[in-house]
């Protein structure tokens, strides 16, 4: 493995600078840095890797042990060594294939779950479950991180199939967020989910109490209107949940993960259960393509690689995903905590300090808007952010076909304008057609020059559909688990949410006034004092 890391700085040191533009030179540039999957298409030739870095950044995932990685963690293998579980959200988008773990086939509890889910969207969507005040008109999906960020997600993208009632999310413990969301619904006709697998986050049961009151003002049974997507069975009971609305996930699923199953029960309701399904076949279509293709034309691996070249080789040390898809959003949020959870660690896996860096901070906005806002940096600022652009082929609106082809036209532009940039000597071609001579021409035209040999990836696709939303949230999960692998990293624990939670639990008593600052820093117990006065 050292060995692959040191080829492939070599070989950066030896092309770093060289121009993207110059690798186009023999035509054959654009069909061979691409790749597809059941109509979609992964772009990566305006970046600087050209074909001897593909074959080194190739070997370094062979010698990683990716294929046999793969292979152990779709078996149900623990890949998840340091909670020792196995690692299968693939599972819940093909229940179809026996899969045994600890001597049990998991798929059979899965297809349960999963007709009871739908059995119940099914009633909630015909008014054949209803609120103490009639036919359900609003879903509020109550949790955070996993629970929240992909269903929120996934819900805003797929808005032009929702034919169900409208769904709302709250994450934040902030009570705005609550009080935002409840402004204006009606509690006799309002569904609650609260997402948690062991009822204890305290952000969400916090917003699940506050909820219930609201709603206890209105209607004589609150519980009666509430689910659960949780394991924790004795407490759903506490809460007054009907277990019948209670729907669990194994720990083989990681929160941020698991939007496949039962934490996708708010999509579910606001797309159908056939549109749900077609996520799933989304998914599995990913995961085939995954498995199957080759590492040369396998996007998952190919969108790792890239990723790894530009952060580990190149030092990059961010990535700006940058979906001109305004129903996508949130998707930039969601990437965050799927891949600075995942890889964003310190220590392999053995426990030792990691040698080079891990994951890269992860960012980004939807297309055209960001262009107004950041892309200045991106373009002519002094460090380089790789850039991932996303767009769809075709819209929804087929009355505004004209406003997604300059969309389209913005999202391609980009990228070439960062690749191709502006000369010194085209700028002052163009400051002296406006009339300037001398000092001022060559002023005006330095802040006009573009340094150009930014990379960027596209993924294109037809059209946002939920099968092609399944596609995109899979491909970028095998990313992750790509990067994980060559990294030497456990993708699948996140330790690092674990120290801020236990301290915020210390401070509650002292900002309440029941505990002292000994054991705080000088900072903290003054910050205490002031916001306890």
């Amino acid at each position: 493995m050292n060995q692959s890391w040191d080829a492939l700085k070599d070989h950066h040191a030896a092309v770093e600078g060289r121009p993207i533009l110059d690798l186009f030179t023999d035509g054959t540039r654009a069909a061979d840095f691409s790749a597809t999957a059941d109509g979609m298409i992964f772009d990566y030739a305006k970046t600087n890797i050209d074909t001897r870095g593909r074959a080194l950044l190739l070997q370094l995932a062979e010698r990683a042990g990716v294929a046999d990685k793969r292979t152990a963690m779709f078996a149900g293998a623990k890949i998840n060594e340091t909670e020792g579980r196995a690692v299968l959200h693939t599972a819940l988008r093909n229940m179809d294939t026996p899969l045994t773990v600890d001597g049990q086939d998991v798929t059979i509890a899965l297809r349960a779950t999963h007709a009871r889910m739908q059995a119940f969207a099914a009633d909630v969507r015909a008014g054949r479950f209803t609120g103490q005040g009639g036919q359900i008109t609003d879903v509020i999906n109550i949790g955070i991180g996993g629970s929240d960020l992909g269903p929120a997600m996934a819900v805003l993208a797929l808005a032009p199939f929702h034919d169900g009632p409208r769904v709302h999310f709250i994450s934040n413990v902030d009570g705005a967020h609550a009080a935002d969301i409840l402004r204006g619904l009606n509690p006799a006709t309002t569904l609650v989910i609260v997402a948690s697998k062991t009822f204890t986050t305290i952000e969400t049961m916090t917003n699940a109490e506050t909820v219930r009151v609201w709603m206890a003002q209105t209607v004589a049974n609150p519980a009666a209107q509430f689910v659960a997507v949780s394991t924790a069975a004795d407490k759903t009971a506490a809460f007054g949940i009907d277990p019948e609305r209670v729907f669990g996930f194994e720990d083989w699923v990681g929160g941020r993960y698991s939007m496949w199953g039962p934490i996708g029960l708010s999509i579910m309701l606001a797309v159908g259960p056939d549109g749900f399904a077609d996520f799933l076949r989304g998914g599995a279509a990913m995961d085939a393509h995954f498995r199957e293709a080759p590492f040369a034309q396998n996007l998952p691996v190919l969108l790792a690689l890239v990723g790894l070249w530009h952060n580990q080789i190149c030092g990059h040390a961010t990535r700006a995903v940058l979906p001109y898809d305004q129903r996508l959003s949130r998707l930039p949020a969601y990437l965050q905590q799927l891949e600075m959870e995942s890889n964003g660690k310190r220590v392999s896996m053995d426990g030792a300090d990691l040698p080079y860096h891990s994951g890269p901070v992860v960012w980004g906005e939807p297309g055209t808007n960001g262009q107004h806002a950041f892309y200045q940096l991106i373009h002519q600022g002094t460090r380089v952010v790789p850039c991932e652009f996303l767009v769809a082929k075709r819209g929804h609106e087929p009355d505004l076909a004209h406003q997604h082809l300059l969309l389209v036209s913005n999202c391609l532009a980009q990228s070439e304008a960062l690749m191709r940039g502006r000369s010194l000597a085209e700028a002052t071609a163009i400051m002296a057609s406006k009339g300037l001579t001398g000092a001022e021409l060559d002023r005006q035209a330095r802040h006009r020059v573009f340094p150009g040999n930014r990379p960027s990836t596209t993924l294109a696709y037809d059209q946002l559909t939920p099968f092609v939303l399944g596609q995109i949230i899979a491909l970028y999960e095998h990313r992750v688990f790509v990067e994980g692998v060559i990294l030497g990293v456990n993708s699948y624990d996140q330790w690092g949410v674990e120290l801020g939670k236990e301290l915020a639990l210390a401070l509650q008593p002292v900002l309440e006034g029941r505990a002292g600052t000994d054991d705080k820093d000088g900072s903290t117990a003054r910050l205490a004092a002031w916001f306890r006065s």
